[in-house]
């Protein structure tokens, strides 16, 4: 719980992010301190923080070089903020930057800082690349080595597999799945189509371009390396050409997650200005909305549960805490990991026996109004750099509220790991 009578309220009071690219593209060769530090030095400009001392900013990234083990701190120094303030890593994987949120919430809900950024940034195209582990021991032993001698005796041990790079690994350890085939597991369990996935990533598309022309995104995406917008959006694209595209995670004949109705490996940043009340009144800066409640989960995926099920646990529990049910919002945020994960989420909430045995509810939580849900389009179209959807959601929820005056917006975001971290804001 991140409100009540002997804390304080934690406005969010606005957001910006670089355009979202498919990797490999526009952003090839921009590194996540670039990125990020560039989505910092905008949120400074846009709020006139330049020279300021903020509390803290936390922000982190899922593939990251170890060059990048200070990122955050680095970026901040890039930033145009004072050099004082401090910084933070997290990693929670696709939840990261919803987490820093949350982190960062909870400093200035106790009074320990009343003023932070949260943010997170990834990148697919500059991804580390390592070589095998006897190659590594080589380099080590001849670091080791006293004499020259020592030095050069290591390099008889040379092989030509030494040479071979190892890119960073795209499957859960426990299970030797990718999220992909995880979700395909996942989709079949709960009796998925593949119509109603392709519908919802039509529609994701369509929202998103909807947004673009009617302004929505124009303070809240700045431009990075020639690009303005994010570059998924597919304007052009219909229920018969996504019907079209093969299957990409089960072949057999029985899959139905494919690219289109899965969310694209993506580069980007974003991030998030949160403070006290008096912080932002003090300097004039809107409050577009509170951020007011915050949960996290896990499920045994290994041996129970689906590897992106966790927000089914995690969003119940939280609507316990605010003593809410889950008909109580204007807006819905659900992460579109893949679009079955959405379905089988929304599914879950709806089955007397799940609620029953694996909530311990006495009723299903029911059904959400479909035409609150990601009514700006979401990571199928706009795209998903793991570490920044997190910032994206709250920056694009809280000027939701802000522009309806009023209500209540629920955050659910599934990640690598079985985890999930949801959070709650009010206007």
């Amino acid at each position: 719980m991140l409100v009540g009578s002997s804390v304080r309220r934690v406005a969010i009071v606005g957001g910006v992010r670089i355009p979202f690219a498919r990797s490999m593209g526009v952003y090839a060769e921009a590194s996540n301190q670039q990125m990020l530090s560039a989505t910092l030095t905008a949120l400074v400009e846009r709020y006139r923080l330049k020279g300021e001392v903020l509390g803290d900013v936390g922000a982190g990234a899922v593939l990251k070089h170890s060059r990048d083990f200070n990122l955050t701190r680095e970026s901040v120094l890039d930033s145009g903020l004072a050099p004082e303030t401090p910084a933070f890593d997290l990693q929670r994987a696709c939840g990261t930057s919803l987490d820093t949120a949350i982190v960062i919430g909870l400093k200035i809900a106790t009074g320990q800082i009343d003023s932070g950024i949260a943010a997170g940034v990834d990148t697919a195209s500059d991804v580390p690349v390592v070589y095998p582990e006897g190659y590594r021991r080589l380099l080590l032993r001849s670091a080791r080595g006293r004499t020259l001698g020592e030095r050069i005796k290591p390099w008889a041990s040379l092989r030509p597999s030494f040479f071979k790079p190892g890119l960073p690994g795209v499957v859960e350890p426990r299970t030797g799945l990718s999220m992909g085939e995880s979700c395909e597991q996942m989709a079949k369990t709960w009796q998925i189509s593949r119509q109603d996935q392709d519908q919802l990533a039509w529609e994701s598309h369509r929202k998103a371009a909807a947004a673009y022309d009617e302004g929505f995104f124009s303070d809240l995406v700045v431009p990075f390396r020639g690009l303005a917008q994010d570059n998924n959006v597919r304007r052009d694209t219909t229920l018969e050409k996504l019907a079209k595209l093969k299957p990409a995670f089960d072949r057999s004949g029985h899959g139905t997650l494919t690219a289109g109705n899965s969310t694209p490996m993506t580069d980007g940043a974003a991030a998030v200005l949160l403070c006290s009340e008096d912080w932002a009144r003090a300097r004039d800066l809107p409050v577009l909305a509170w951020l007011t409640y915050g949960k996290y989960a896990a499920v045994d995926f290994v041996n129970k549960d689906g590897l992106l099920m966790a927000p089914a646990y995690a969003v119940p529990r939280m609507l316990r805490d605010a003593k809410l049910t889950l008909q109580d919002f204007d807006f819905y945020e659900i992460h579109e990991a893949f679009e079955a994960q959405v379905l089988c989420t929304l599914k879950a909430w709806t089955s007397p026996q799940f609620c029953r045995d694996r909530l311990g509810l006495n009723a299903p939580l029911g059904e959400i109004d479909r035409s609150k849900l990601n009514v700006k389009g979401s990571s199928v179209a706009i795209g998903h750099p793991f570490a920044a959807t997190g910032a994206r959601i709250l920056a694009t929820l809280a000027k939701l509220l802000a522009q309806r005056g009023s209500g209540r917006g629920l955050i659910s975001i599934c990640t690598a790991g079985g985890m999930g971290v949801t959070a709650i804001l009010e206007k």
